[in-house]
């Protein structure tokens, strides 16, 4: 008698069965159609075989999906199979998408490329000039691709005593993106005086399958990040990245990041001496003028001082005559006086007796007008509250009045 089980039953039988299908080891290969994502989050797209008639369902997040995707790409598509109790629908839970072929590359590398443009990771505006003369190189690459020696190769023959750094990582696989993006976080990590002064992110070219490490969204993303300016050398001078868009510089090859990354020694040799020579001619202008100047100044001087020295002579030649004739006028005025030395000593006698007498005149004179003089020879002053008296009519009996004398005062009464 056959089993009966109700729809979630048998749909569990169903889904425990599929679980049975080793999915890790299963990969899908089929074409993209009806993609549509839903809520920004939930994308929904069928997987066609490209030479029968036969879909299958697929559900993803974008948070799985790290690629750009449109319709009419060829994929291999990783998931585990499922049918929805809900809808009665068989779907592939979706873990990872891979392009396939160069059409599916190519138009993926497209859509990325212009989405970062857009949001400007591309921008000259932005880049950083790398150090000429870097101490310290970063160096993430493979350390068994030529790619590692060649730029090594180049690097010591063009200058010496530079310090790298190298964090070796896959260029290509499974494992090459996520150990990229590693190698970045460290160097980041790193104190500001332990970081190299730039990093080298470098392989040797190929296929876009070959180079979809370096056109993958999370890896352009890490080096437009770093702190530290980044040189891209990926490939031949004819392979371009997304890489070496977004990074501070853009090598063809290996090589070339080397040619970049440091100066040529023999360059800087003759940088060098080209400056000694022009420095030399410069300074050798510089004394020529200068020495000009002092010329000129030194004949301006000379002139000035000769100048100066027939204005000396003259004004001592003027001064001598000057004093010569002083001289004489000393020597004039002394005989004269001389000569009339009785006549003016007679004269000054005569004028200091006149002068004398004088002064004897006028001191008598005054002293004739001496109160007290005039008091002593038996005159007295007779006074009436302040005034002196002098008439007696001015008087009345009884008044009282003071009568001053050559020594002393009398109060007196008018009888």
């Amino acid at each position: 008698m056959p089993q009966i089980l109700t729809v979630a039953d048998y749909l569990k039988l169903v889904n425990d069965t599929l679980a049975l299908i080793p999915s890790e080891e299963v990969l899908v290969l089929g074409e993209i159609s009806d993609y549509r994502v839903s809520q920004g989050k939930w994308i929904n797209f069928d997987l066609k075989d490209e030479e029968q008639e036969a879909k299958i369902s697929c559900f993803a997040t974008t948070f799985q999906v790290n690629i750009p995707i449109e319709n009419g790409m060829k994929v291999q598509v990783s998931g585990s199979p499922k049918v929805y109790e809900r809808f009665g629908k068989f779907s592939l839970n979706v873990r990872s998408i891979d392009l396939v072929g160069e059409g599916a590359l190519a138009k993926a590398y497209e859509m990325l490329k212009n989405k970062l443009a857009t949001e400007g990771l591309f921008d000259v505006g932005r880049k950083r000039i790398i150090p000429r003369f870097p101490s310290r190189i970063g160096l993430i690459t493979s350390s068994d691709a030529a790619a590692y020696g060649d730029f090594l190769r180049i690097l010591n023959n063009r200058w010496s005593g530079v310090e790298v750094v190298h964090i070796p990582v896959y260029v290509q696989g499974q494992h090459a993106v996520s150990e990229i993006i590693t190698a970045f976080e460290t160097f980041e990590a790193l104190a500001v005086s332990d970081r190299p002064d730039c990093i080298v992110l470098t392989r040797g070219g190929g296929s876009l399958e070959d180079l979809h490490a370096f056109n993958d969204e999370a890896v352009a993303r890490a080096v437009f990040k770093s702190s530290i300016p980044v040189i891209v050398g990926v490939g031949h001078e004819r392979d371009e990245s997304l890489c070496d868009f977004v990074a501070d510089v853009r090598a063809s090859t290996p090589s070339n990041a080397a040619e970049i990354v440091v100066p040529d020694r023999a360059e800087i040799l003759r940088e060098i001496e080209m400056s000694a020579t022009r420095m030399e001619d410069v300074i050798n202008m510089e004394l020529e003028r200068r020495a000009r100047k002092v010329d000129h100044s030194v004949s301006v001087l000379d002139r000035f001082i000769e100048r100066k020295v027939r204005d000396l002579e003259s004004t001592i030649e003027r001064f001598s005559h000057s004093f010569d004739r002083f001289r004489l006028s000393l020597i004039s005025t002394r005989q004269y006086i001389e000569r009339n030395q009785e006549v003016i000593q007679h004269s000054f006698m005569r004028v200091y007796e006149s002068a004398k007498q004088s002064a004897t005149s006028t001191i008598r004179l005054f002293e004739s007008f001496d109160v007290q003089k005039v008091l002593e020879r038996g005159y007295c002053i007779v006074r009436k509250g302040a005034k002196a008296v002098q008439d007696a009519s001015k008087l009345d009996r009884g008044d009282e009045i003071k009568v001053q004398l050559a020594r002393g005062t009398i109060d007196a009464e008018v009888k």
